[in-house]
């Protein structure tokens, strides 16, 4: 049975009052008291109510309470025995979920239902509507620019083991033998003794860890030839081929292996693939087998980051407005970054929260994202991919105008005629003054019949002025501010443990990083709450000082007569020393 209070209509008498003031500003001020006022509400209660019956079985725990500590568990980057504990025994944690009832069935949940509710977020994707609902709240009681916006990636660790290619496909086996052992036990008994003793126990297992480096390859041609044996056995039951473990089999066998079909009376060949043939998006682990494989960063997932940002002046003591984590989302490692700026601007735009400005690295700035998000009305800031030849030089150097036509050569020569076809564009030079150029064995333009030849395209042109503008003092002071998400992802790792989960699986991953990036937001909303509060009584004080009487005569004293004392008591020290 659903079961939910109301947390909008007030108290007739106050259940907190017995705190006292002081403690009570306390709890107003933190987040708590943000949480409490403004977000708890939004919680998506009525989208979880599907899964209940409102009018049969038990009553649920309160669900308001139960989302609420499964969004504030990943703000604080607690365990499930630690949640437990805080909810039973926080009195934060009872103020911010409006819990002023002292009995256990307000203030305990057991781990069951703690996993239960966890469970029904992640598979009505409801992480991302709690995300959202969260960030679109502080984006409307807060002063919040989103005109300028910059994006990351951070690299997210699942908590799978990190395994070779040979653990790799003997954990496959073993768990495709476990499962089958489960669902079809006549199957399992007709394999042979020796493949199930080896890979069934995980005594058995553990050998795999053994092998010498020097008969890594040998091992690795064995266990790939039993994985293939196993798949062509199994292909002939309907029954097993249809079961998930079998499938990743499947796909061990087609990742790791070359299958040489049978020919001529020859029998099925399987050939072990070389290491750097394996795509990025293979199998890391049977455990989780959505993570994939970033070359640099290794095994796991990432997470694409966006967020507000503010250009804040030397001489302001604070921002004048909040920022915010506007956009979130998960991906395996193996996805590039230039595939995650125009997604993550049509996501925010459908909030409302569009930038008109967005600071990203070089591999966001393809000069395919630069059109699109031109088109959508969004300048991308972002330096050119690849770097200068030192033996060339650069086609940057060149003058151009407006419409992509060269004005002159880095060596003030004019163009004798320009030729343009299409996007193409072919430049011709007298060779006579080419010839005698100091820059003529690194300038682009070849010699031709008649004259030295340069030839671009468009996109070459577009990429020469992004080159250009790098260079200007106006590109670095707008880029320098790009940084500042690198902040962002180091608040999330140190404050919520963002690059090292305690789950795995693809559902699992974005169901903590959409609650952590929205912890993050309230946190920062009441930083900032408190911060605006202290600057406005400072701003009240000194305009109450301003026409005070007392300040006016107190000021004209000082100004007037406690200075000049203090100049002549100085001089007159000063010349007693030199007495002296």
């Amino acid at each position: 049975m659903f079961y939910t209070k109301d947390h909008k209509t007030g108290y007739i008498f106050d259940p907190w009052n017995y705190l006292g003031p002081k403690r009570r500003k306390l709890l107003e001020e933190s987040w708590a008291g943000l949480f409490r006022k403004d977000i708890l509400n939004e919680l998506p209660v009525n989208q979880i109510a599907k899964s209940f019956s409102e009018d049969e079985g038990r009553p649920t725990k309160e669900i308001y309470t139960a989302l609420g500590v499964s969004l504030l568990q990943q703000m604080q980057d607690l365990t499930d025995d630690e949640t437990v504990s805080q909810l039973a025994f926080n009195e934060q944690w009872h103020y911010a979920l409006d819990i002023s009832d002292e009995s256990d069935t307000a203030k305990y949940l057991c781990h069951k239902t703690l996993w239960n509710i966890r469970q029904l977020v992640t598979d009505q994707d409801l992480d991302t509507v709690m995300f959202q609902k969260v960030t679109d709240k502080l984006a409307d009681i807060f002063p919040v620019d989103s005109s300028k916006q910059r994006l990351d990636s951070v690299h997210i660790h699942s908590n799978m083991r990190h395994m070779g290619r040979i653990r790799i496909i003997s954990d496959t086996i073993h768990k495709f033998l476990v499962n089958l052992k489960r669902q079809h036990q006549e199957i399992f008994e007709s394999l042979p003794k020796e493949l199930v003793d080896t890979y069934l126990s995980e005594k058995a297992l553990s050998c795999f860890s053994m092998v010498k480096p020097s008969d890594s390859q040998k091992k690795l041609d064995i266990v790939c030839r039993e994985l293939f044996n196993l798949v062509q056995q199994m292909n002939a039951h309907p029954e097993v081929t249809d079961m998930s473990s079998f499938k990743l089999l499947q796909r061990v066998l087609k990742e790791q292996c070359t299958v040489k079909e049978a020919m001529d009376d020859q029998p099925a060949e399987v050939v072990v693939k070389p290491a750097k043939e394996i795509s990025s998006d293979s199998l890391q682990n049977p455990s989780d087998p959505e993570a994939g494989y970033d070359g640099h960063k290794g095994q796991g997932y990432q997470a694409q980051i966006m967020e507000t940002y503010v250009e804040k002046e030397p001489d302001e003591e604070q921002e004048k407005a909040l920022r915010l984590i506007t956009y979130v989302a998960v991906e395996s490692a193996c996805a590039h970054d230039v595939h995650a700026l125009i997604p993550s601007l049509e996501a925010v735009k459908e909030r409302d929260l569009l930038p008109v400005q967005v600071l990203a690295d070089s591999l966001y700035g393809s000069d395919d994202n630069l059109n699109q998000a031109k088109e959508m009305g969004v300048d991308v800031i972002s330096p050119a991919m690849g770097s200068y030849r030192e033996d060339r030089i650069p086609l940057s150097d060149f003058i151009f105008t407006g419409q992509g036509e060269v004005a002159h050569c880095p060596q003030g020569q004019d163009p004798e005629k320009i030729r343009r076809k299409k996007d193409r564009f072919r430049v011709a030079f007298d060779s006579n003054h080419c010839a005698l150029c100091p820059l003529v064995d690194r300038c682009p333009a070849r010699p031709g019949k008649k004259h030295h030849y340069l030839g671009y395209d468009y996109k070459a042109f577009r990429l020469a002025q992004r080159r250009h503008q790098e260079e200007t003092a106006t590109f670095k002071n707008r880029y320098r501010y790009r940084s500042g998400v690198e902040g962002t992802i180091s608040t999330l790792d140190r404050k919520t443990g963002i690059k090292h989960l305690r789950v795995r699986g693809f559902k699992a991953v974005r169901y903590c990083v959409n609650l952590k990036a929205a912890g993050i937001n309230i946190l920062r909303a009441a930083a900032f709450k408190i911060k605006e509060k202290a600057r406005l009584l400072a701003q009240k004080a000194g305009q109450s000082r301003a026409y005070n009487p007392f300040w006016i005569v107190k000021e004209h004293f000082l100004k007037y007569f406690w200075s000049p004392t203090l100049i002549w008591a100085d001089h007159y020290c000063q010349t007693c020393k030199h007495a002296a």
